[in-house]
Order: C-alpha cells, then sequence, then structure tokens
C-alpha cells in the first residue's frame, strides 16, 4: 500500500494512466476510454499496518516498498476509510493498556464497508489462549467491531469472521459477504462504477453468460440481471464458499457456480474430459453468447485466450494494462473493441483497473 497522498496531483496523476491506456490500447483501435474517478481521500477500505516498537511503546508504521528497516510512523492514514481512521488510536491504546492484547502484537488488519461494519484482526508472535478472549470481546464491544485473533495456526472468532459489504447498482442493492483474509474491491466506491459500467457494457440479453475467475460473485450478481443464466466458475475453495453465500443472501437462482481453473473450463467445454465437479450440471443446455472474464495480474494463458475467442462478445475487466494489451493482440483478430474504461481503483500509485467490450467481427 502506497504512503503516498498528494490530492492536488490527482488531476495530474489521472489524466497520465488515462493517457497510458490510450497508448497502450491505440493499436486495436479502441475508442477513447471512459473515465471513473476515486475520491482524492478516504477511499480504501482495507488497511494493514505492521506494529513498530521505540522504548517498548508500539506505533504503527507502513514502509516504502523494498525497504522494512525505515519505518513511517502514522496515526492517521487519509488514504484510508474515515472508519479505519477512527479505530485507529482507539485500538492502539486499548492493546497498550492491556498486556493480554498487546503483548507480542505487531500487526493489525481492518476491513470496513461502505455500509459501516468493520472487522480488525490483530496478528501476534504467540499463541493465543482462553484469557485472550474475554479482553478481546470488550474491546470489540466498545469499538463496535468484529474482533479475530491470529497466530502462527491460529484463528480465533469470537462471533463471525465477516462483515456484509452493501453495493448500490443501477438502483439496485446488493449485499456481499466478504471474509476476513479473502480478496475484496479496496476502494468501494469504484467497485461500484466497475459494477455499473460492467452492466450496462452487458445490456439485455436472452442468452447465457459464462463467467471465468468469479470470485466472492462480485460481478456475478449483478450480471445474473442481463442475462437468461450464468456459469460462473472459480478455483479458490474460500472464493467459492463466499460466491455461494452471496448467491443465497440475495435470493439469486439463475447461477450455476462450479470450482475450476480456467484450463479446466476449457478441457470441460470442450469435451476433452469429464469433472466429477460437473456432475450433475448439463453444459450442452447453456446458450453463450457472452464471456465475461477477470483474471489475474498475468492475463488469460493460451488455452484461455482460445476459448473466450469462440464467443460474440467478450467482457473483459483487467488489473494489469500491460497483459491486457497483449491478450488484445490475439483477441482482435476475430474481434473489435468498441468500449473501453478506466477505473482508478488505487490513486497516487501507477496501478489500474481497465475494462474492454469486444465484439465478433
Amino acid at each position: 500500500m502506497s504512503t503516498a497522498f498528494h490530492p492536488a496531483q490527482y488531476d495530474t496523476q489521472l489524466n497520465e494512466k488515462r493517457e497510458r491506456l490510450q497508448t497502450l490500447l491505440a493499436p486495436f483501435d479502441a475508442p477513447p476510454p471512459e473515465v471513473f474517478e476515486s475520491a482524492r481521500g478516504h477511499f480504501r477500505l482495507r488497511a494493514e499496518f505492521r506494529l513498530w516498537y521505540e522504548a517498548g511503546v508500539p506505533y504503527y508504521a507502513m514502509f516504502e516498498q523494498g525497504d522494512k528497516r525505515s519505518p513511517i510512523l502514522i496515526e492517521q492514514l487519509p488514504i484510508a476509510s474515515r472508519q479505519i481512521n477512527a479505530l485507529m488510536m482507539p485500538l492502539l491504546e486499548a492493546c497498550k493498556a492491556d498486556p493480554i492484547l498487546g503483548r507480542k502484537l505487531f500487526q493489525v488488519e481492518f476491513l470496513t464497508t461502505l455500509s459501516g461494519q468493520a472487522l480488525i484482526t490483530l496478528c501476534y508472535h504467540r499463541p493465543l489462549d482462553d484469557s485472550w478472549d474475554a479482553p478481546a470481546k470488550t474491546l470489540a464491544e466498545q469499538l463496535g467491531v468484529q474482533l479475530i485473533g491470529r497466530s502462527r495456526g491460529q484463528k480465533r472468532v469470537l462471533q463471525t469472521d465477516h462483515v456484509v459489504e452493501t453495493l448500490q447498482v443501477a438502483g439496485r442493492q446488493w449485499h456481499y459477504q466478504q471474509i476476513e483474509g479473502g480478496f475484496t474491491q479496496p476502494n468501494g466506491e469504484v467497485n461500484q462504477h466497475m459494477l455499473g459500467w460492467a452492466l450496462d457494457a452487458a445490456g439485455e440479453n436472452n442468452d447465457d453468460l459464462l463467467e471465468l475467475y468469479c470470485g466472492n460473485g462480485n460481478f456475478t450478481l449483478p450480471l445474473s440481471t442481463r442475462f437468461r443464466r450464468v456459469l460462473a466458475t472459480e478455483l479458490a475453495k474460500s472464493s467459492v464458499r463466499a460466491a455461494q453465500e452471496n448467491l443465497r443472501i440475495n435470493g439469486v437462482e439463475n447461477v450455476t457456480l462450479v470450482r475450476l481453473a480456467s484450463e479446466e473450463v476449457t478441457q470441460a467445454l470442450t469435451g476433452v474430459r469429464p469433472f466429477r465437479r460437473l456432475q450433475g450440471i448439463d453444459l450442452t443446455g447453456f446458450e453463450f453468447g457472452t464471456v465475461f472474464v477477470d483474471p489475474p495480474r498475468a492475463g488469460l494463458d493460451p488455452a484461455t485466450l482460445k476459448l473466450v475467442k469462440g464467443y460474440r462478445r467478450v467482457l473483459y475487466i483487467s488489473c494489469n494494462p500491460e497483459t491486457l494489451a497483449e491478450n488484445l493482440q490475439e483477441l482482435t483478430k476475430t474481434h473489435r473493441v468498441v468500449r473501453c474504461a478506466l477505473f482508478d481503483q488505487f490513486p497516487y500509485t501507477h496501478h489500474m483497473e481497465s475494462g474492454v467490450l469486444l465484439e465478433r467481427r
């Protein structure tokens, strides 16, 4: 996480990102990107701090990338949510005052939501036992948060290990269970923009959607309203469980969720091999007109690229514009870019999220 915070430079930095994305997409005749800005401050819903001890007194510390010996001691973090900032010092003071809470505490992780919930994980260099629970429960009640204790091989959960986020997309509320330690989009407001753009780009459809890398169902839930049926795939077990719960709590019934890697999806759809995890699922009953992908930073592997080229439309969300451009070299042999977008998930850094909609030529 960057410690840089220069709001006066935000517009300049955002324009540089827009120009960089346009340059990367220029060889593919992409239209100018739709740009979705971030709030200038208090946009980050997650934060992780190491504790740095001076004369036995703990301080929140962050480090520049590649430097673990020169701490930047902080009491507030302007890029973090207001809720995180409000919790930081009361939590630290409580841990300083109670040796059971504070002894060998080395890291604090905050997870907050736009809906006002908060979960804090305290990480220790010592085993935790029952004596930790009572003061931790008192602190959790005082702060109005969920509190978890972690040490090597241990996870002590007082009540629940998740929060529930509520996002507004195209006039509808969606509820997401976000599990401690699981992946969530850090910039909630920009995530809402991403979901809204994907929904608009998808349009109304009478056929089905194939979604790869669905995670906890972040995009799956709203996109389910624009297609007859959805086949969503994800490999990580924890993400699959979260996605199943999110489908349940939102009453979404037209999504079939399967735990498969992208290369396994290719094998299943092309009939190369059967999978027991697909038992009872009739893949031939789907009529996919659109494929949605949100791959890791490495982008799409060659087999998945070959698979997605077989569909009429490709909706691609990318966390790495360089690998997106590499993938487009292949995808634009059969498809053309009709829409693109820049989502400023990570202000004051060089990172950006982008999206493209491709249609078959």
